[in-house]
């Protein structure tokens, strides 16, 4: 400590640069006004119906995984209620949210199958179907191998992608979807291009068919062993897989009966739309799962959702990249019974981490990453759920209100501590000032990268703590009296005084942070995002105090207005209650 006190000059001009680049930050996303919450600016409520008559217990898990679906953070502020026995109502902060319909809804069931057939790609169910003609990645008939797979899976057809291919330019100017090895995993997997394997685009598909029954397999394999399963399916699908693959076409309107234990004849959705597939048994559960967040990776600028496989999943993952790396066999990425993404290996996979990439937007990522994170419903609701804009709770005069009252609050500390303590209180002044900033671009970052809201109760959070940063001058400026009254010079007793009330402050602090932390974890709603609030504006006051006041207090205590006791300084020796300011001493 008497190394930072030596140099309180430092300390301030680092610490105000902290403060010039979080603004520089904030200029950067642009965004200059807070995000308010529903009871200031109002937002968007979705109704979803359940289908048939679901169970409370059902309706009240539905209920918690859409609440952390759409307000996982805690800040921003959503409610989400069940009403009746078939409604669940959304309310988010924002008008025209319609966006998060799919997010709010989707059933987000996942699973991994191999791909015997495709008809865009070779396989053993026939010659495959011309793809549509605004496919931007269709293969080439030169490009297909013409002999069907080996018995062995590991030695199907294999032929690397050309570049030809690869080079093709695509009349939608972006990459198709692909299942790609995360850079982390630890046998270094390169990055690939789009993936060889990746579908073509075309209208939507309505619902996948059900499932075709099993049949044996040619040649017996492990039933535990799922990988081997898998592989052993996409070289050797039975006959009536065969036949249900050839009788269906895409789109289709029947239900889907997604049966991991048996062979699956589906449509893609999304940018696989209109192709069909014939999909092994489910050789990974989404319950192997163990996270997923969207993000852009190092020094790539498309956005992707990143995957970390445990449990079984792991070691099935390993073996099927092994055997399927680098040839045009299809790893199929089923939500909800369709396919999203259909790519091939580019890299063995030992960690269980890879990627979804390719023709995400930043809203779809996080949207598919979501739902994956957080789990599927264990009610349907059905389609198309009503979206309605909806107005603020509390009337806009409140809103006014409660930021009259913080700046009243504000002032009037200002104003006592001027009067109280004279030339110190210029330090209220300034420490309050800054932390007026700092809170405030904090609230503006914090809009843009963690959806907070700012709600009535957060504001009462954020006042609360201009009384706690006035709790911790006092605190300070008392003990340097103190010090004073006991003989020691002013450069003395600031550091003699910051020594003990430093210990004050911490423990008083630790107990606010503890008890914001209460309520952001335990609590719900509001309640929580007042909690958010206070621990923000905590956090704040020890920064303000350790990096702004106490430096800008040493550097004070130098000048003689100061050190001498001057009138008006607030350390006179008529304000300390003695007969002379003691002088001298070095600090």
């Amino acid at each position: 400590m008497a190394g930072r006190s030596a140099r309180p000059g430092r300390v301030l001009i680092v610490f105000l640069l902290g403060v010039a680049i979080l603004y520089g930050l904030v200029a950067i996303g642009g965004t200059w006004k807070p995000a308010l919450g529903l009871d200031l600016q109002g937002g968007t409520r979705i109704t979803l119906i359940a289908e048939g008559n679901p169970d409370p217990e059902a309706m009240d898990e539905a209920q918690k995984i859409i609440d952390q679906r759409v307000n996982g953070t805690g800040v921003n502020e959503a409610e989400v209620t069940v009403q009746g026995d078939r409604f669940i109502v959304v309310e988010i902060p924002g008008k025209n949210r319609s966006d998060l319909v799919d997010t709010v809804s989707r059933t987000a069931q996942l699973r991994f199958r191999t791909v015997a057939c495709s008809s865009v790609a070779p396989g053993p169910c026939g010659t495959p179907t011309t793809p549509p003609t605004n496919d931007p990645l269709a293969p080439d008939a030169t490009d297909a191998p013409s002999e069907e797979p080996s018995e062995e899976p590991s030695q199907s057809p294999s032929q690397k992608p050309s570049d030809k291919k690869a080079d093709k330019p695509s009349s939608k100017n972006r990459p198709a979807f692909g299942f790609v090895a995360d850079e982390k995993d630890e046998r270094g997997a390169a990055k690939p291009s789009a993936s060889p394997s990746d579908s073509p685009s075309a209208s939507p598909s309505e619902s996948p068919s059900e499932s075709p029954a099993e049949s044996p397999s040619a040649t017996p394999v492990d039933e535990d062993n799922k990988a081997a399963q898998a592989l052993q399916f996409m070289a050797q699908p039975d006959q009536a897989s065969i036949d249900a693959y050839n009788a269906y076409t895409c789109p289709t309107t029947e239900p889907v009966v997604d049966d991991p234990a048996k062979p699956l004849v589906t449509c893609g959705t999304g940018d696989e739309a209109g192709v069909k597939y014939l999909l092994s048994p489910a050789a990974i559960e989404g319950t192997d799962l163990t996270g997923a967040d969207a993000g852009v990776p190092s020094g790539e600028f498309a956005w992707q959702v990143n995957l970390s496989l445990g449990g079984e999943g792991k070691q099935v993952f390993k073996e099927l990249s092994q055997n399927m790396v680098n040839t045009e066999q299809q790893f199929a990425v089923v939500l909800d019974g369709k396919v999203i993404s259909s790519p091939g290996f580019d890299g063995v996979i030992t960690n269980g981490d890879a990627r979804i990439s390719g023709g995400f937007t930043e809203e779809t990522a996080t949207s598919l990453a979501t739902s994956l994170k957080f789990g599927a419903l264990p009610v349907d609701f059905e389609s198309d759920p009503s979206t309605e804009d909806v107005g603020p709770s509390l009337a806009g005069d409140q809103l006014q209100a409660g930021l009259t009252a913080a700046i009243l609050g504000l002032v009037l500390v200002m104003l006592y501590c001027l009067v109280y303590y004279r030339g110190l209180g210029l330090v209220v002044l300034l420490s309050l000032l800054v932390a007026a900033a700092i809170t405030y671009a904090m609230v503006l970052l914090l809009a843009n990268t963690a959806g907070f809201t700012l709600t009535l109760p957060g504001i009462a959070g954020l006042i609360i703590g201009v009384g706690v940063t006035a709790d911790s001058f006092i605190i300070f400026f008392e003990r340097i009296r103190d010090e004073m009254r006991e003989g020691r010079s002013m450069r003395v007793a600031v550091e003699t005084g910051w020594k003990r009330a430093r210990k004050t402050r911490l423990a008083a602090n630790v107990v606010s942070l503890l008890s914001a932390a209460v309520l952001y974890l335990f609590a719900t709603g509001v309640v929580k995002g007042f909690g958010f609030a206070l621990g923000l504006s905590t956090l704040i006051d020890l920064a303000i105090l350790f990096w702004f006041t106490k430096p800008l207090v040493s550097t004070l205590a130098r000048f003689k207005f100061f050190n001498g006791g001057g009138e008006l300084s607030g350390l006179s020796a008529a304000t300390l209650g003695i007969d002379h300011v003691p002088a001298g001493g070095k600090a």
